[in-house]
């Protein structure tokens, strides 16, 4: 597949190792999302609330919040005492690092396939350079990174393309959103130019949930108070959700995951 090039972390941490860093560094484990927090968004998206379903139709069959949280207790590893309801929540990181592995095979199977792949990001401040390194690892392999139309805009900002990911800017700074538009806009407008939808779309928050909805393969990074994607990914819409604190204090600190990743799907 040619010469692949080297992630930001030149490291490829073992599980083991990768465990006791998501931990250290709070991406898993006792993560700074709070409990209140996490029950506040799962009740809200049970009650209906379109923000919290990401871009996915759920439709009435997550009305009962305590279901939401039997399935995050079961892929996020949140804590599953429904009385538990303030202080610290959890995320599993052995849960973490099996969803890398399946992300990984997803990788692996757009790089042998040479598939189009489209990466967008709704949380630039932590996993903008994520999904860079990734990018870049899938068109060394020989990817067609997805070239998104230009002059598209949504919620009142402007799509954008920065190192091969998608993003949503306002007023000159790149945008945290949950919305789905923007990831509707970008495959609006590859239809309104007669272009492919891609074969992959690798990203987070709305902008996974949407694509998923829409039929594609979508696989995305989740925090433990977005509940819709690991529910897409029950259901069998979204194809694979990884668990993480997606804004950590030093984005830097996702350098293993991203060698973690690339090193599983063959990529370095």
């Amino acid at each position: 597949m040619g010469h692949m090039p080297k992630p930001i972390e030149t490291h490829v941490p073992s599980r083991a190792e990768l465990v006791d860093h998501l931990v250290r560094t709070r991406i898993s484990g006792q993560v700074a999302t709070p409990r209140e927090n996490n029950l506040s968004h799962y009740r809200k998206l049970a009650n209906g609330d379109r923000h919290y379903w990401l871009g996915l139709e759920l439709g009435d069959r997550w009305a009962d919040e305590q279901d939401v949280l039997a399935v995050m207790a079961e892929r996020v590893g949140v804590v599953d005492d429904a009385a538990y309801r303030f202080g610290q929540d959890t995320i599993d990181p052995e849960l973490t690092v099996s969803g890398l592995d399946r992300m990984a095979v997803r990788l692996r199977k757009a790089a042998l396939d040479r598939q189009s792949v489209l990466l967008a990001t709704g949380h630039p401040g932590g996993l903008l350079d994520v999904h860079r390194a990734t990018a870049a690892a899938l068109r060394a392999a020989g990817c067609d990174i997805v070239v998104i139309p230009s002059g598209l805009v949504a919620d009142e900002g402007s799509v954008w393309q920065f190192a091969d990911v998608a993003v949503l800017e306002r007023g000159a700074t790149l945008w945290h959103t949950h919305s789905p538009e923007p990831m509707a806009a970008i495959l609006d407008g590859l239809a309104a130019e007669d272009r492919p939808q891609p074969d992959l779309v690798v990203a987070d928050h709305g902008w996974a949930g949407c694509a998923a909805q829409r039929g594609l393969d979508a696989v995305g990074y989740a925090d433990c108070n977005d509940p819709a994607l690991f529910l897409g990914e029950a259901e069998g819409t979204l194809q694979v959700a990884v668990p993480l604190d997606d804004h950590v204090r030093d984005p830097r600190f996702y350098d293993p995951v991203v060698a973690y990743l690339l090193s599983a799907a063959g990529l370095l």
